[in-house]
């Protein structure tokens, strides 16, 4: 049975001395807010108390009380408990009144005949703020440790990247958050790993839901993600819940978020939005309680731009974005992963883990990698499936790198491509080349076999060229 998740992580403290006013303010905010840890209190001399033994977050208090009234309270809240939110309520609507407790230091002001609904968005607004606080205060913690404070949750990782080590220590801070995260990257750098260890970090009582919503058209993504009733259309025989619901006191993952089509697009952000939702054909929402994270291989500034991604959704998933460096960038990780992949490929194979040759990691540091991680693991599988000696061969890696020089090399297409097309004065051509050589043979750490084919020449011709 999953224990059913508190939501904010603070408590909301709620404080009038009338009931009926009380338990409807409650039933308000926990009905299309979702919020559920909520604590109510009739007498105002028993609010500081409260203060000082829960770890509350926001309060809404009642401006006109008997033995303390609302504007004392809120003083002494903002004096002994500076880091909670305080909305007042009042019964009148006073602006010279209003104006004075936002000064004493008041989030918000609303007079109880306002519609609930802006009322309710004033509540989330404030939880949302308390949040972010939070979120400041854990990041600032994390500022002078330099390794992630929960490393099992990362364990699917194997780095020890500075920048990838940032990201861990970012993503903790953002976990506990309830907006959803954006995790975007190149096709094989991790997204689907990261969601299981956001996962992992904020939700793991509950499930975690994968879905690609790739291809899905309009009609077919709302039927998975929200489900339908019986009858909603022809073929829909009976009830079915959709992902939302799967993922409940959970996480919801939408992986390639970016091919999602302008109809789709917004009904997920009135998904985000509103935290609520409609199966088809039901004519009565249903609350969501999945936290959402989202990804994308695709640069959303640029389908923003074109109009292909709308501006609304794109800054609603801003709210908190990790990126995730290709292979290219951390290339300080490879030895680490060639043997971690090499262990890993002989025990599904049912081999001796092979020794590599020490020159194997520097060509692969020569090399791009524009399949990222997944592409090193399949060039390690297929070089351990074929290998029968003590040392790793290295003619399998050098065959797939060989091959894909070739099919990606291509003449500039244009002036910017060529990078001697901004200088003012052109190197000879006896300069360019002994510069050609220098970097060549930096980039393959003294080694003339790889250097050579990085230049594209033999190995006696490079020979020669260092011997001038």
């Amino acid at each position: 049975m999953t224990r059913k998740r508190l939501y904010p992580s603070f408590s909301v403290l709620l404080v009038d001395d009338e009931l009926p006013w009380l338990r409807s303010l409650s039933m308000a905010l926990e009905g299309p807010a979702a919020m559920n840890n909520l604590i109510q209190c009739q007498d105002s001399r028993k609010v500081m108390d409260i203060l000082a033994r829960r770890d509350v977050g926001l309060v809404l208090l009642d401006l006109t009380m008997p033995h303390i009234s609302g504007e004392e309270l809120l003083e002494k809240i903002v004096a002994e408990h500076p880091q909670v939110s305080v909305i007042i309520l009042s019964g009148l609507n006073q602006l010279e009144t209003a104006v004075r407790c936002m000064r004493l230091g008041a989030f918000d002001y609303f007079v109880k005949t306002v519609d609930e609904e802006r009322l309710v968005d004033g509540v989330r607004r404030a939880v949302r703020m308390v949040e972010l606080e939070h979120e400041n205060r854990a990041m600032r913690q994390r500022f002078f440790c330099n390794h992630p404070q929960s490393p099992e949750a990362f364990s699917s990782f194997v780095t020890g990247n500075p920048v990838m080590q940032a990201t861990f220590q970012y993503v903790e801070a953002v976990a506990p958050s309830s907006q959803p995260i954006l995790v975007t990257g190149e096709s094989g750098t991790g997204k689907e790993l990261m969601a299981r260890a956001i996962h992992l970090l904020s939700r793991p009582d509950g499930p975690l839901i994968n879905v690609n919503v790739s291809g899905l058209d309009d009609t077919y993504f709302a039927d998975t993600l929200f489900g339908h009733v019986k009858g909603a259309y022809t073929g829909a025989d009976s009830q079915r819940s959709g992902l939302v619901e799967q993922a409940a006191e959970g996480t919801l993952f939408l992986d390639e978020i970016g091919d999602l089509s302008q109809a789709s697009q917004v009904k997920l952000l009135r998904l985000l939005q509103e935290g609520e939702y409609y199966p088809l054909g039901s004519d009565y929402p249903k609350q969501m309680t999945a936290r959402v994270v989202v990804a994308t291989h695709q640069n959303l500034g640029s389908r923003m731009s074109t109009g292909d991604f709308r501006r609304d959704l794109y800054y609603r998933l801003l709210a908190h974005h990790v990126h995730l460096p290709p292979l290219r960038e951390r290339k300080d990780d490879l030895p680490l992963l060639l043997n971690h992949f090499l262990e890993q490929a002989a025990e599904k194979l049912g081999k001796k883990t092979p020794t590599p040759p020490p020159e194997l990691a520097v060509l692969l540091s020569t090399y791009s990698f524009p399949g990222n991680i997944r592409e090193l693991e399949a060039m390690i599988y297929d070089a351990v499936s074929v290998h029968s000696s003590r040392i790793l061969s290295m003619k399998s890696f050098q065959e797939r790198i060989g091959q894909q020089e070739v099919s990606v090399a291509e003449p500039p297409s244009s002036p910017s491509c060529n990078p001697f097309a901004a200088l003012e004065e052109l190197p000879t051509l006896q300069q360019a080349g002994y510069l050609l050589v220098e970097d060549a043979m930096r980039r393959a750490q003294g080694n003339q076999s790889l250097a050579s084919r990085l230049l594209g020449i033999s190995q006696p011709a490079l020979s020669k060229r260092l011997k001038r």
